[in-house]
């Protein structure tokens, strides 16, 4: 049995919920989850999701830590990958990426809260899964966009059967940097991990119908640049502003609720006119 991601399915421990199940396989996606933002995931309250990451700490299959600014973050051991049936190294979230992991799974929350995302079946397939697909075949200069949107075929959403590369943008990059992303994305023809002569081949269609960027104040003027340097190529990509609570809060300062609304409160995704 596989995921709707194309992973094998967790043979889930009798003890655990089909809520704990949930949860710990998007702590695995995401490399490591925040406390609130576990809270969002989960459907409940901040303090309640801190008592829930304590059980599977208590399991042996996560390990929470203050990492930075704001609450706890949670991430699974080896003994919580296997139970989930998944083959990524047990690591601690790296500091360097904190900031990074957070925007991306605040983009990841708010896509999955827009009713066009539900009621077409959509999935995500993150970064960290396609990197193991790559395993050590990932080239010095290929770029693994920062998570994946597969809209099913069959469904009442305009762009059914498309696959969106998402990414999620703090920092600037330069324009020239930013528009060879772009570009590698878009004209990409095959899966990640794929040999390399299908990853883009001539007359194939894209595998990815648009690239949308999710993007800071700072970040939003050079992203748009690149865009605009595309040309007939740019018009795949979207451009919107990070959800609320992207952030990590400045030191000793406390966060405010994460809201699952973000892009549910600017309309479903999809082209803006």
């Amino acid at each position: 049995m596989t995921t709707a991601s194309g992973s094998p399915a967790a043979a889930a421990p009798a003890h655990l919920a089909g809520r704990d199940i949930a949860g710990l396989l998007f702590v695995a996606d995401m490399y490591g989850v925040q406390a609130d933002q576990l809270a969002a995931v989960l459907g409940v309250g901040e303090p309640r999701a801190r008592a829930i990451a304590s059980s599977w700490r208590r399991a042996g299959y996560a390990e929470s830590a203050r990492l930075g600014p704001g609450g706890p973050w949670t991430w699974l051991t080896r003994a919580g990958l296997a139970a989930c049936g998944l083959p990524f190294p047990a690591t601690i979230p790296a500091l360097s990426r904190l900031a990074h992991l957070r925007a991306v799974t605040s983009v990841r929350l708010a896509l999955e809260a827009t009713s066009g995302y539900r009621a077409a079946g959509a999935f995500w397939r993150s970064e960290r899964r396609l990197r193991a697909r790559v395993g050590g075949r990932v080239g010095l200069r290929e770029h693994i966009p920062d998570g994946e949107v597969h809209w099913p075929d069959g469904t009442q959403a305009g762009w059914a059967g498309e696959c969106w590369a998402v990414e999620a943008e703090l920092t600037r990059k330069t324009v020239a940097r930013t528009a060879a992303i772009m570009r590698e994305i878009l004209t990409r023809t095959g899966d990640y991990g794929c040999p390399a002569a299908q990853a883009r081949v001539p007359g194939q269609p894209p595998r990815h119908a648009r690239a949308l960027y999710l993007c800071s104040p700072a970040a939003r003027p050079v992203v748009a640049r690149a865009r605009d340097a595309l040309g007939a190529l740019g018009t795949r990509v979207e451009i919107r502003d990070l959800p609320p609570g992207a952030g990590l809060p400045p030191a000793g300062l406390p966060r405010a609720g994460l809201s699952r609304a973000g892009l549910s409160r600017a309309g479903p995704p999809g082209p803006q006119p």
